[in-house]
């Protein structure tokens, strides 16, 4: 699964057990613009290092994986966790960089030479 958005937060690589590593990115999903939404990706063990080049800002493309997990407590009671791992992260521009325009500038036709022949 893939989906493009802006980077809203990095955060640092955390530590959680001796042979795990993780880091989150946020970002921000506008499908809707009244409606903004916020996204929160994992990158876990040699993925983490997917994020250091990912600035506040970028647009990005985020390529992910769904995941889902059962989980009792101590009473007995189920719940059920959805996680979005990321694989990969596309650049598409980073963030303050000119972006190229929807449309060209208009020509400059004030100094053309005007011998065309045309009536209007």
């Amino acid at each position: 699964m893939e989906v493009k958005g802006k980077v809203y937060e990095v955060s640092a690589t955390q530590q959680v057990t001796e042979s795990l590593k993780k880091r989150e990115l946020i970002i921000e999903y506008v499908e809707n613009p009244l409606y903004p939404e916020y996204l929160k990706f994992e990158a876990i063990q040699d993925r983490c290092n997917l994020l250091d080049s990912v600035k506040v800002g970028d647009d990005v493309e985020v390529f992910f994986n769904l995941k889902g997990r059962p989980w009792t407590d101590k009473t007995g009671k189920k719940s059920y966790f959805n996680s979005l791992q990321l694989w990969k992260v596309n650049a598409l521009s980073a963030a303050g960089a000119a972006s190229t325009p929807e449309y060209a500038a208009p020509a400059d036709i004030s100094s053309a030479p005007d011998d065309d022949d045309l009536p209007f």
